[in-house]
Parts: structure tokens; sequence; C-alpha cells
């Protein structure tokens, strides 16, 4: 027999009794048992996993435990720390969300452009940050580890580089964000999603110059920001093709 302590993460939790959630559980267990014979034991589906660490170490879950392992089970994206884990499946489950802290203004930019939702302000205290990511499941981002690794969060990544386009980079590589990405259909000021909207009803708001050359417009109902497809969309095309081909 070897003792092992096993905990799951966010949803994981559902599948098991309620003495075994949110804790670390030591278990006495057969030698040579694997990862996933304990886990579908324990009545969880293996394809609900995304990320397994063992001490700390990315694991698959054909990994034999040995005595005093410490073993983290983590559904998609549930992680203190992606940047240096293998995940076990090619793509991520679902859509990600993001909040940033006070030092990812640029990034949160270039995130709303590809169209991920992206909460940003200057005035979020690191508690309130914690609070959004837990309550809407938002990965919180930050430049801080300390904040990234604090004991409630279970999604936060540490981002690494001061560089913001290095930060895109590293990130939607990290996360294989690419195939996810919807381009310019969200407000760059306040995160809402744009709809189209008919020449005629915004005309009077328009320069003469854009008026006359431009006829197709997006708004954005929260803060009334008109967009159109004038030279500096023709840019952020040229933008996002260039940093989605480099990541893929």
């Amino acid at each position: 027999m070897i003792q092992v302590s096993f905990r799951f993460y966010e949803e994981l939790n559902n599948y098991l009794p309620e003495e075994l959630r949110q804790v670390w559980v030591e278990s006495n267990i057969e030698t040579k048992a694997s990862i996933g014979e304990i886990i579908q034991s324990l009545g969880i589906p293996p394809d609900e996993i995304d990320l397994v660490l063992v001490n700390q170490q990315s694991k698959s879950l054909d990994y034999l435990l040995q005595d005093g392992d410490r073993v983290s089970i983590f559904p998609v994206f549930e992680s203190f720390d992606l940047s240096e884990m293998n995940q076990l499946r090619e793509k991520p489950l679902r859509n990600p969300s993001f909040i940033l802290d006070v030092h990812l203004g640029r990034l949160c930019k270039y995130l709303r452009m590809l169209g991920w939702d992206t909460l940003y302000s200057n005035q979020y205290t690191p508690e309130q940050m914690i609070e959004l990511s837990l309550q809407e499941k938002r990965i919180l981002l930050s430049r801080s580890i300390q904040l990234t690794r604090h004991k409630q969060l279970t999604h936060a990544w540490w981002v690494r580089s001061s560089n913001p386009l290095e930060q895109l980079k590293d990130l939607v590589t990290r996360l294989d964000l690419s195939s996810q990405a919807d381009p310019l259909t969200r407000c760059l000021n306040c995160n809402n999603k744009l709809i189209s909207i008919d020449k005629t009803e915004v005309v009077g708001r328009l320069e003469d110059r854009t008026a006359k050359y431009y006829s197709e417009f997006f708004v954005c109902r929260k803060c009334d920001q008109i967009y159109w497809k004038g030279s500096h969309y023709e840019n952020m095309v040229k933008f996002i093709e260039q940093h989605l081909q480099t990541v893929n």
C-alpha cells in the first residue's frame, strides 16, 4: 500500500461527496495504480480533466502513483500557472474570459481586438479581481506572481513579460487560443459586443469624409462608440493576421 494525497478543483468537485470537495484528501491505494484508474474509481469522467500535476509537475493519466505523491487535478484552465505545463488535450473545452490587473492595459486592448471577453480597470483592487475571477470563472492575468498564486484563485496566469506583444503571443500560445479568436467583434473601450447599424442611424455623428467614403458601421450599445471599416480597420486586420499566424 502507498499513501497519496489528492485535490480536485472547481467543477470536478461536483462528482465527489461533500467531504472530499475542495480539500486535500489522503488515500491509501494499491501499488501500481495509475491516476486515470483512481479518477475513474471516483466516478469522474477522464474527458473532463485537462491538467494533472503530481508534486507540481505535469503528468498524464497513465502515470503510476508513488508513495507520498501530491496530485492536483484540474478541469480546463483551472491552473495557477500554465506556462510550464502540458495540458492533456489538444484543444481547450470552452472559450476563456479574462480579468487583467492595472499593468496590462495594452494587453487588454489586444485581447478585446481579438474578440475575447476581457475586464480591465485601473480602479480594481486585488480583492475585487479575485472575487470577479471566482464569480465569473475568469482567468486572472497579472504581473504579480503573488496575486496569481493566491490560495482562493483557481483561474490565474502569471504574465512574465513586460512587453505587450510578447504577453499576447505567450498567452495565445500557452492557452492555445488562436482557433477561438473572433476578431473585431468587441468594443475596445468597454468590452461589449458590437452590433451592425445602418449608416442612416449614425450619419449625423460622422465627419464629412467618413460619411462620404464608408458605408459599413458598427456600434457599441453600452458606450455608444461607433466603428467603421476605415484605414484603422485595415491596420487592425493586418495586426491580427500577423500575430495569429505567429502563434500557429
